[in-house]
């Protein structure tokens, strides 16, 4: 008969041996792997300097030592994902989502991407088309015989016809082309071009182009995508750029307005403020308190029915008059926003009996 010291002992010492873990057929005490692994990632950031982990939530995973669902650690350089709790490795195989190679201009960007050009409305076919080079190589680089070269010809030209095989590519194709040309001549972003083809599109779709000139439609589209996107274009300048008569674009203008059924905001005067003080080189001190000038006159509801470009250079040639810019003249002014003097200090008259003080006198 075994005494109760004897059992006694035999438990205490039978709770007190270490617990085991098994990973692949390999057996670790679990307080000797959890002090390893807590040692590690707290060594983690100080031994790789190159590499700044990140803290990610991973509610998904749950770490197996300690069973619980702390944010995880991320090391993006080896590719592991170390739990944040006992420092245990969760997972190593991360998914790489840089490029492969390193690039220091535009041009080894060019010559290493192994993507073409994004698609883009502004192309007749959207981007996605395929050209037969002009040099009569191989996949190799060496040079092609003669009977082969005489087909790789035929095959460019048949490449060239498909690309524009109805009336309607053809008329996008020479849209288009005309529009990256007002895009260089006015200066339009990416965006502004991208809207405008969106635009000439639809009216394309709804046949508002038969009997009309296709420059005519796309000075319109680039006007209303001006000012739907809020830049300050003026229909003269969109009409000396695409030679074309103001008139003309205007009543493309308010059929693509009617047809489609456009929701255009109006044009913002203070954006005008600064077209035109760039345009006069006005000073920044006077082109500021045109601003604040311009926003005094929104509050009180004075630019309802006017000419914002109008508006703008009567508020620019105040600030002139009150800072005392006698170089900067009607007619500089009036130049600059593509307005007559007569509307210049017709604008200044009523500024002046409506908001500002009268002693200011104008030449």
């Amino acid at each position: 008969m075994v005494s109760t010291a004897l059992l006694t002992t035999k438990y205490k010492q039978k709770n007190d041996l270490p617990k085991y873990s098994s990973d692949n057929n390999n057996i670790f005490p679990i307080d000797i792997l959890q002090s390893q692994n807590i040692d590690k990632a707290a060594t983690l950031p100080q031994t790789k300097n190159t590499t700044t982990a990140t803290t990610t939530s991973t509610s998904s995973s749950i770490c197996r030592i300690c069973n619980t669902e702390k944010p995880a650690i991320t090391d993006s350089e080896s590719g592991e994902v170390i739990c944040g709790s006992c420092g245990a490795v969760i997972s190593d195989k991360i998914e790489e989502i840089d490029h492969d190679w390193f690039s220091f201009s535009a041009e080894e960007i060019s010559n290493k991407t192994r993507t073409g050009a994004p698609t883009s409305l502004a192309r007749h076919d959207g981007g996605l088309y395929t050209v037969i080079g002009l040099e009569n190589r191989d996949a190799a680089g060496n040079q092609i015989d003669t009977t082969m070269r005489s087909k790789m010809e035929k095959l460019r030209f048949w490449d060239a016809r498909t690309q524009a095989n109805s009336f309607r590519k053809r008329g996008l194709r020479q849209a288009f082309s005309e529009l990256s040309l007002l895009k260089d001549k006015l200066g339009l972003s990416d965006t502004i071009v991208e809207k405008t083809a969106y635009i000439y599109r639809k009216a394309q779709e709804k046949r508002l182009i038969r009997g009309r000139t296709v420059l005519g439609i796309l000075a319109a589209a680039i006007y209303i995508a001006c000012r739907e996107l809020g830049v300050p274009r003026t229909l003269k300048d969109i009409a000396m750029a695409s030679n074309s008569k103001p008139n003309e674009i205007a009543q493309d203008y308010r059929l693509l307005y009617f047809k489609l059924d456009l929701k255009i905001p109006i044009t913002d005067p203070i954006r005008c403020v600064a077209m035109v003080a760039s345009k006069a080189k006005v000073s920044e001190t006077t082109k500021r308190h045109a601003i604040n000038m311009m926003r005094n006159v929104i509050a009180e509801e004075k630019s309802a029915g006017k000419n914002p470009m109008g508006l703008a250079a009567s508020v620019l040639y105040l600030s002139c008059l009150k800072y005392e810019q006698k170089e900067i003249s009607q007619t500089r002014i009036s130049n600059a926003a593509g307005i007559t003097e007569v509307t210049l200090r017709n604008r200044c008259k009523d500024l002046k009996k409506s908001m500002l003080s009268p002693s200011i006198k104008l030449n």
